[in-house]
């Protein structure tokens, strides 16, 4: 009988910490970022970092790239990621932009981007694994500060992750957001892929 009630006291434990997991991912899938958001100056003094080897880091003093570089003056495609050799990110989620590099150049786009909370370093490994090197540029959010800038972060520490970020899309235009998607939780993947974006410019 008390083996029977605490199988219960249980269960109700487990679904009462089920939704509210999935009330704090609905709560956080809307960022200050949004459409018309100048991304450069929603992140103030913010600079990401190019993925590349270690030894490319020493040799450039370890230069990290400001955000005007990356976006003014041009037709940029990013997406955010919650991090490198994750399963969503590793078989769909960059995969998608790799396979549709023609169709975004066909649309007079400078570049995709993808950015992670990691270091420059693993993004590298992670990009040439993936063979997506050549087509997409990685830049790593070393500290988060992009993503808690626009708001953009997640606590991933349920899966042994840490702070990361969430699982994103924008198309820019110099400097300016013209489209965004935000995933209702990271491990989603329905509205942040290429073919959606696609449609969006």
């Amino acid at each position: 009988m008390a083996s029977a009630i605490l199988k219960r006291v249980n269960a109700s434990a487990m679904s009462s910490l089920v939704e509210s997991m999935r009330i704090r991912a609905s709560s956080r899938a809307f960022a200050a970022v949004a459409v018309g958001t100048d991304i450069v100056s929603a992140a103030p003094d913010v600079a990401l970092q190019k993925a590349r080897s270690w030894d490319e880091g020493v040799s450039s003093k370890f230069s990290t790239t400001p955000l005007k570089d990356i976006f003014k003056g041009k037709k940029v495609v990013i997406f955010g990621l919650p991090g490198a050799y994750t399963g969503v990110c590793s078989q769909q989620h960059v995969p998608s932009y790799k396979n549709k590099m023609d169709e975004f150049k066909a649309k007079g786009i400078d570049s995709v981007i993808c950015v992670s909370v990691n270091d420059p370093y693993t993004l590298n490994g992670w990009a040439e694994k993936l063979g997506a090197k050549d087509a997409i540029q990685f830049y790593g959010d070393f500290d988060g500060s992009f993503h808690k800038s626009l708001e953009l972060d997640k606590d991933l520490s349920i899966a042994l992750l840490g702070p990361r970020s969430q699982r994103w899309s924008a198309y820019v235009v110099d400097g300016t957001v013209k489209a965004l998607n935000i995933e209702e939780a990271p491990s989603d993947f329905k509205v942040t892929g290429a073919e959606v974006i696609l449609d969006q410019i």
